[in-house]
C-alpha cells in the first residue's frame, strides 16, 4: 500500500492562546508546538496498515518552515517519505486556497510515483476546528470521502471504515483509493523509540512550493473569551465547619 497522511503544525494542547493586536492571528511567541492529535493518530493508523500490508507512507504538511518539526516526529514513528509545503505568510491559509495546494502536490507526487491507495486526513485540526480539508481535497481528486473514522480494515479492492454514531456504529465500504478523515483514539500512538529518533534527524525532507490564488474565505476576526476566574472559599475546619457546610446545602436547594 502507499498512504499519504496530511498533518498540521498546531499550538501545543493546554497551551494559554493570545492574539495579535490585530485579532487575525493567534501569538506565537511563547507557544509550543506539536502535531494535531488526531493526525497524530492518523500517522499511527498509517504505520499500522503499512506493516499489517506492506508499501510506504508519505507525510505532507502545509506551514511555516519550522513544521519540518512535525514531519521529523512522523519520521520517528516510521514514515518513509516527507513533503512540506510553505505558505507565504507563517499563518493559515483559508480552507479554499489550502486544499487546493494539497489537491496539487498529490497530483505531482502521484505522477512521479504510484498512486495513493488511502489518504488519511485527521477528523478536524485542533487548532481552527474546520471539518474541512479532507473533504475539499476528496472532492477535487474525485475519491469518496468518510469522516469520524474510529476503524479502517483495508481489503483487496475497498476499505472498510467504521465511526461511532448515537447507539452503535456506522461502516462504510469505501473504493479504493479514499480519503478518510481520522478521529483521535481510532488507536494510541506509540512513542518514537531512540532509533527512530536518530534516523528522523536524517530523513530528507521534500520542500515544495504550489503556486496558488488566495481563497474566497475571510477571517474577519479571532475572539477570545473573557476568562473565568474560580475563588475557593474556606468555610472552616473539622467541626467548626459543620454550620457552615449546613448552611451552603440549603443555600445550593439540597436539604
Amino acid at each position: 500500500m502507499r498512504i499519504l497522511v496530511c498533518v498540521k503544525r498546531v499550538p501545543a494542547p493546554g497551551s494559554r492562546i493570545n492574539i495579535t493586536s490585530d485579532a487575525l492571528n493567534v501569538d506565537t511567541a511563547h507557544l509550543g508546538f506539536t502535531t494535531s492529535p488526531h493526525e497524530e493518530c492518523a500517522v499511527e493508523e498509517a504505520a499500522q496498515l503499512v506493516e499489517l500490508h506492506g508499501g510506504s507512507v508519505c507525510v505532507l504538511t502545509v506551514g511555516p518552515p519550522e513544521a519540518e518539526e512535525q514531519l521529523r516526529y512522523a519520521a520517528s514513528v516510521g514514515a518513509n517519505e516527507f513533503v512540506l509545503i510553505p505558505n507565504d505568510t507563517g499563518h493559515d491559509w483559508d480552507p479554499q486556497r489550502t486544499s487546493h495546494v494539497i489537491s496539487e502536490a498529490i497530483v505531482t507526487l502521484e505522477a512521479s510515483g504510484e498512486p495513493f491507495d488511502l489518504i488519511l486526513f485527521g477528523n478536524e485540526s485542533a487548532d481552527s476546528g474546520g471539518y474541512q480539508i479532507g473533504v475539499r481535497v476528496a472532492v477535487n481528486l474525485g475519491r469518496g470521502v468518510v469522516n469520524g473514522i474510529k476503524g479502517i480494515e483495508v481489503l483487496e479492492n475497498s476499505v472498510t471504515a467504521s465511526r461511532e454514531v448515537d447507539g452503535g456504529n456506522e461502516v462504510y465500504s469505501v473504493p479504493l483509493p479514499a480519503v478518510l478523515g481520522v478521529k483521535e483514539g481510532i488507536n494510541l500512538p506509540r512513542y518514537p523509540t531512540m532509533k527512530g529518533r536518530l534516523a528522523s534527524k536524517k530523513a530528507e525532507i521534500t520542500f515544495t512550493t504550489i503556486e496558488s490564488e488566495p481563497g474566497a474565505q475571510e477571517k474577519v476576526r479571532l475572539h477570545q473569551p473573557e476568562e473565568k476566574i474560580s475563588e475557593t472559599k474556606i468555610l472552616g475546619d473539622g467541626p467548626d465547619a459543620a454550620n457552615a457546610i449546613v448552611d451552603l446545602l440549603d443555600e445550593l436547594g439540597v436539604l
